[in-house]
């Protein structure tokens, strides 16, 4: 009697194995290895002259040299039934950096340096209930038109410490002193698509941050995406709605009934009026609260525009074997002259809420107030925006771009950038509206095989008159970024 009970245990746990391993129908093992040398210089703007000093002095060096590695291995599995999951593990890091030395001399190592992180973990279900819908759930990549606003949760694990909005800067520290180049970019989210071709339909929600400094804060994301492809001109329109919950800023007792909120209200589009040039544009209008300071003590509204068009030309590209593109875009940010000081500011603000945005055209200047500040306008603490002139609000931006392949395995692309404010910086510099500045990034890709790819990007921003200072020790400087890059991918 034991050995029949001992041999159905058997059978059955055979049977179990035989059906798991019938239920996966194929695995695929997928990877990639990125190398970065960084050498950079005057990305505050200002020349200061230290060189090896400690940062008490306050003359940090300008001039920094170093290497990091981004390593991914992601694992797709296709399951019976339509199912699908994904799973991405990632490290990225700066190589053996320690932290800043301290007044005693004392160097700290990043015990977080060689950390495995989940970067995606998802699982898709197709023809869920009925066909024609598709769900997404658990961490994954979000990308919406051109990513202009909803691309990329740009992050940089290793950090001491929770900094709230994605617009606040949070590039001294975590595992990359250049978190421009982070992999870990998913929403833990859920979202749903409806496919009516040509028509589809894609619902999303996602939560970005889970705090603690009230019972109802932390950071979500709602939206919904509505497009539509013709039959004609290559021509795409989608219009969405998103709406982002901020509560990650603490209000004082008078606001205690306020939040940050977001509205984002757009339409994008793009058509090829003739095969050899694409049109596109794109706008949006954000409504809703601002909660933009712990100091803030007045109701504040919300009230702010963007703009977004390009044009790309390819008239020359079949005609000449350097296969040449040209291409220029005009990107608006609204901007706000209210100032969010300690007695906190009442109206409407107009600035430009960054949301997500996964679309950068610049190397240096499209990170100021994201990841970076200058000399001439310092960090602006327990803010929104964390400092008076970050890139993604108050600015106009003008660019002009090209792109030449001499040889198959070669190509070259640059782009010139040029940026204005409508705001001044500081209500007491008329200086300080106007000229940003200019940017000229040449990005150079040679495909050594089809796994193996070098790069070298060399970027320059020479900055412009609200840059301007009467500190004769504190001149204008040009910031540079030199990157060369390895990448195997399998």
């Amino acid at each position: 009697m034991k050995f029949m009970k001992v041999a159905l245990v058997i059978a059955v746990a055979l049977c179990l194995a035989g059906t798991v391993y019938a239920e996966t129908q194929s695995v695929k093992v997928s990877g990639d290895l990125t190398v970065r040398g960084i050498a950079r210089d005057n990305y505050n703007y200002v020349n200061r002259a230290g060189n090896h000093e400690s940062p008490a002095t306050g003359n940090n060096r300008t001039n920094q040299e170093w290497m990091m590695s981004v390593a991914e291995i992601q694992v797709d599995a296709d399951l019976t039934d339509n199912v699908q999951t994904v799973i991405r593990l990632v490290n990225q890091r700066d190589w053996n950096v320690v932290a800043s030395e301290s007044a005693a001399g004392v160097y700290t190592a990043n015990d977080q340096e060689f950390n495995v992180m989940v970067d995606l973990a998802y699982v898709t279900l197709k023809d869920f209930i009925y066909s024609p819908l598709t769900l997404t759930i658990g961490r994954q990549d979000l990308w919406f038109g051109k990513g202009f606003i909803v691309g990329a949760n740009m992050q940089n694990p290793g950090m001491n410490g929770m900094n709230g909005s994605p617009n606040q800067l949070s590039g001294t520290e975590g595992n990359l002193s250049a978190p421009e180049y982070t992999a870990v970019t998913g929403f833990d989210s859920i979202k749903a698509v409806l496919d009516y071709d040509p028509w589809t339909i894609t619902g999303v929600y996602a939560n970005i941050n889970s705090g603690s400094i009230q019972n109802s804060d932390g950071e979500n994301l709602w939206g919904v995406n509505v497009g539509y492809k013709f039959d004609a001109y290559k021509a795409e329109m989608e219009g969405y709605w998103f709406w982002k919950r901020d509560s990650m800023i603490d209000v004082t007792a008078a606001l205690k009934n306020q939040t940050n909120e977001v509205h984002t209200i757009g339409l994008r589009g793009s058509f090829d009026p003739i095969d050899v040039i694409t049109i596109a544009a794109e706008g949006a209008y954000q409504g809703g609260q601002y909660v933009g300071s712990q100091t803030q003590t007045n109701n504040c509204g919300r009230s702010a525009w963007a703009l977004d068009v390009s044009a790309e030309f390819r008239m020359f590209t079949d005609k000449y074997s350097w296969k040449p593109k040209l291409g220029t875009e005009f990107i608006w940010y609204s901007g706000s002259a209210l100032r969010n000081d300690a007695n906190g500011a009442a109206g409407t603000y107009n600035g430009w809420d960054l949301m997500y945005r996964g679309k950068f055209d610049s190397a240096i200047r499209e990170f100021v107030g994201r990841f970076y500040s200058t000399g001439r306008y310092g960090t602006t603490a327990n803010q929104l925006v964390a400092c008076p002139d970050a890139s993604f609000t108050n600015q106009y931006q003008v660019i002009f771009l090209g792109s030449i392949q001499p040889m198959e395995s070669l190509n070259i692309k640059a782009n010139y950038n040029l940026f204005w404010n409508q705001q001044e910086y500081d209500v007491t510099d008329s200086k300080s509206k106007g000229y940003v500045g200019s940017e000229i990034d040449i990005n150079t890709t040679w495909d050594y095989t089809e796994d193996v790819s070098f790069g070298l990007l060399a970027g320059f921003f020479v900055p412009g008159t609200v840059y301007d200072s009467a500190t004769p020790d504190s001149g204008k400087q040009i910031a540079t970024d030199i990157v060369g890059s390895v990448k195997v991918s399998f």
